[in-house]
């Protein structure tokens, strides 16, 4: 079984920052990648970024330019460093975790942009 523990979500005001961390420990043998999805109120979940094991990025065409994703190997711990945050960015964030047979999930932290 493979636990996810995330931390860094929060509430902040339009144009604020916030770092999320997400570390990964339990039945993990090959990790092909690690990521973050979210999910708006109403909404599906979507994709926001994701980090290949040989450190390739996907964002989604919202984020670009405004998050950052990064990862350390050692540590089985990928970040998500999000700037100038739009109320739009709203959501539950989910760390993602892809092996080549079982994908993990993490349990959500809240991200709320409003002033």
């Amino acid at each position: 079984q493979v636990r996810l523990v995330e931390s860094g979500g929060g509430l902040v005001q339009p144009g604020g920052s916030l770092r999320l961390s997400c570390a990964a420990s339990g039945s993990i043998f090959s990790i092909y990648a690690m990521g973050w999805y979210r999910q708006a109120p109403g909404q599906q979940r979507e994709l926001v970024a994701l980090i290949t094991n040989g450190g390739g990025t996907n964002y989604a065409d919202s984020v670009k330019g405004r998050f950052t994703i990064s990862r350390d190997n050692a540590k089985n711990t990928v970040y998500l460093q999000m700037n100038s945050l739009e109320p739009e960015d709203t959501a539950v964030y989910y760390c993602n975790l892809k092996q080549p047979n079982m994908e993990s999930w993490g349990q959500g932290t809240q991200v709320t942009v409003s002033s």
